[in-house]
């Protein structure tokens, strides 16, 4: 399973070539992907402040072919942790902990924050292109 954070579907909009290729195995069945529901909102809040459009199409997409993962007490207890321990932002710790709650083994991601919780069984990519 490959973990997905919000910034990551800022860069398929954006046409990063990494992004709309991973995207595109999902859609072919390659890989499986997982996103937490925070990505849900901050995607909305995008859209809402004018920097993300399309995101009634984004979301449906998400609900479409990824697997969504929704805050539970372990998810909370386990953010908290990486919030404290690692210094994770909460927002952060909430969708990385939900990643992580999924066994992911890869996290897609443009947030610095995340490669804190890289380890020998989470590779994190960050995909932010170069300008």
């Amino acid at each position: 399973m490959i973990g997905l954070d919000t910034g990551f579907f800022v860069e398929l909009m954006n046409g990063n070539e990494q992004a709309v290729s991973l995207w595109q195995s999902c859609l072919d069945d390659k890989v499986d992907l997982v996103v937490s529901c925070l990505t849900l909102f901050e995607i909305e809040r995008l859209g809402l402040k004018g920097k993300l459009s399309g995101i009634d199409t984004i979301i449906d997409a998400i609900h479409g072919v990824t697997f969504v993962v929704w805050l539970d007490r372990e998810i909370l207890g386990r953010a908290a942790g990486l919030s404290h321990g690692a210094g994770i932002p909460a927002l952060d710790s909430l969708i990385l902990a939900s990643l992580i709650s999924r066994d992911v083994s890869e996290i897609y991601t443009t947030d610095s924050d995340f490669e804190a919780c890289e380890s020998s069984k989470i590779v994190v990519k960050n995909i932010r292109k170069k300008k």
